[in-house]
């Protein structure tokens, strides 16, 4: 076989390999600089699996002095969803991922465009020719033999998968056999002419595997399709190579193609990057493991996590966590750093499949939506209401000074309040700090504690009433509480209700509960002296007053007449 001929009849007008290798000159860098990539395809969301993976390249180039790039990989356009490249793109600059060079969106910079792979056919064909001349691809016309385009579409998917046949029969078609095709105007798709046989092993060493043993490739795998567009195997041999990309990291589901992807960087006679593949991120669903689902889980996307209102460091720093087992410790030992301090490591991902926890997330954006000025909370609010809750920012953009008191409470200090996990909660959170979101209609609406008796709920919430002053300080209206305690039988403190818990029906603290309950609508709230000054004695008085009518009507009694002792201190 002439295949120096047959690469002219297959692709007589692509140009020599050499004109794109004087084009894209080798990297100039810094000895131990890594070149990374993301390298998305526009059919979908970005995956909170690709966002782990932008991650580790963004650190893995920055740590190194090196470069971060995208390249947007849509040659499957039967499959592209419109805008999807950028939606993407915008995922990674919100969670401050965005490349050092490459794809853009609307634009791109760097030297070694274009970041978009359809818009790189004629170098995929210089490529292709140069490797039939080599004799290690031909021309399959076997796509004829079956109409039935979806059929076809799938089995080019599935052998460029390597799921199903090794040697393709086109292979032993003559030079005179593919003219004659040719001269009929017939399509073939361009497959790799392996050399394997599908028992020799080879060692390869992983970054986050380590050194394995791989059964070299016998599949002649698709390089480029009938409709004359590139696979990924021969695109991303190819932009690697003129891109220079040193690391490639990817999801574990490409390691079973590795030793086809090898094979073409060997006989192109290319140096293989080093590549990482990364575990694939799971969850337990009814007992069972199973990867996250595009379909079936919301936090696969990475937009549920903005549409939530998570903080994007909170994001940043769970996925650092599933990447690096280290990163909790380290966060512990240093409380206050910016995570771009942590030494991340590709060689420190576990090759196990790491499991979503929503726990394990919250708790980390708890901790650090504590940290925030009660500011920065309210103007992430507003932003974040304004896209989301428009309901919610028509009441909040008005109530400034209001909202800056609501969230100052318990902010700061050794121990800050940690009950906010995202700004999609706050509303539901704090719904009786507002007016428009708080009407408890029944008592069943207050979470009192079934064992104190109504009667009791009642005195107290009357003799209360009776004291709220908006000029005491805290330890004024505390001591008002404590004296409540003793005329309902509840001790003033609770070391002594411990101590002899049937002497009493409880301790202060179910006093100021029931007091809680009736402003709040709830056992757990942050600081009750600070709640009441922030709503005001009018609000607070009526609450109580609604929580006595609502007993009234509940019980069809009322104690009309209630001996009022003084509880003054």
């Amino acid at each position: 076989m002439d295949y120096k001929k047959l690469a002219e009849l297959l692709y007589p007008k692509a140009k020599s390999v050499d004109f794109f290798f004087d084009i894209y000159k080798k990297r100039v860098l810094s000895t131990g600089a890594e070149v990374t990539r993301l390298a998305p395809s526009p059919t979908g969301y970005l995956h909170i699996g690709h966002a782990s993976q932008a991650l580790a390249c963004k650190l893995t180039a920055k740590k190194s002095g090196g470069v971060f790039f995208v390249r947007l990989e849509d040659t499957d356009q039967k499959r592209e969803i419109e805008g999807a490249g950028k939606i993407a793109l915008e995922m990674l600059n919100f969670f401050e991922l965005g490349p050092d060079e490459g794809y853009l969106g609307d634009t791109e910079t760097g030297e070694y465009g274009p970041y978009i792979q359809s818009k790189r056919l004629e170098i995929y064909q210089a490529f292709a020719k140069h490797l039939v001349s080599l004799g290690r691809a031909f021309p399959c016309f076997c796509e004829k033999r079956d109409n039935k385009e979806d059929i076809l579409k799938d089995r080019e998917q599935q052998i460029e998968e390597g799921a199903i046949e090794t040697k393709d029969p086109c292979r032993d078609l003559t030079l005179k056999q593919i003219e004659e095709k040719l001269e009929q105007n017939k399509s073939f798709a361009l497959r790799l002419c392996s050399e394997g046989d599908g028992v020799k092993t080879f060692k390869f060493k992983d970054l986050i595997k380590g050194e394995r043993e791989i059964v070299a490739n016998d599949k002649d795998i698709v390089l480029i399709k009938g409709n004359g567009t590139p696979v990924y195997a021969l695109a991303h041999v190819v932009d690697d190579t003129l891109m220079g990309t040193t690391t490639v990291i990817r999801g574990e589901e490409w390691y079973s193609s590795l030793s086809g992807h090898l094979e073409l960087f060997k006989a192109f006679g290319f140096v293989p990057p080093k590549y990482a593949h990364t575990p694939v991120i799971c969850k337990t669903d009814a007992g069972n493991k199973r990867k996250l689902s595009k379909r079936k889980d919301p936090e696969a996307d990475m937009r549920y996590f903005i549409k939530s209102g998570y903080p994007k460091t909170a994001v940043i720093e769970y996925l650092l966590n599933l990447a690096n087992s280290d990163f909790e410790l380290w966060r512990a030992k240093n409380p206050d750093a910016d995570y771009s301090e942590f030494l991340f490591a590709i060689s420190k991902i576990g090759s196990n499949n790491p499991m979503f926890d929503f726990d394990k997330l919250n708790n980390i954006s708890k901790e650090i939506i504590s940290k925030l000025p009660a500011q920065q909370i309210y103007e992430d609010l507003l932003t974040y209401t304004k896209e989301y809750d428009t309901n919610f920012y028509d009441i909040i953009k008005n109530k400034k000074d209001y909202c800056l008191g609501l969230f100052n409470i318990d902010r700061g200090g050794v121990k800050p309040r940690k009950d906010i996990a995202n700004l999609g909660e706050i509303k539901n959170l704090y719904s009786y700090m507002f007016k428009e979101f708080y009407n408890p209609n029944k008592i069943d609406n207050y979470d009192f504690d079934p064992k104190i008796s109504k009667a009791d709920i009642k005195c107290i919430l009357l003799m209360y009433r009776q004291t709220i002053d908006m000029n005491d300080d805290k330890q004024s209206w505390f001591e008002k509480i404590k004296a409540l305690c003793e005329p309902f039988g509840f001790a003033v403190d609770t070391k002594s209700f411990k101590q002899n818990p049937q002497n009493f029906k409880g301790s202060v603290a179910d006093v100021s509960g029931i007091i809680r309950v009736a402003i709040t609508g709830r056992r757990n709230t942050p600081d009750l002296y600070e709640i009441i000054k922030l709503l005001g004695k009018r609000e607070v008085t009526e609450r109580i007053g609604r929580v006595l009518e609502l007993l009234k009507v509940e019980e069809g009694k009322f104690i009309d007449k209630i001996e009022i002792v003084d509880i003054h201190p």
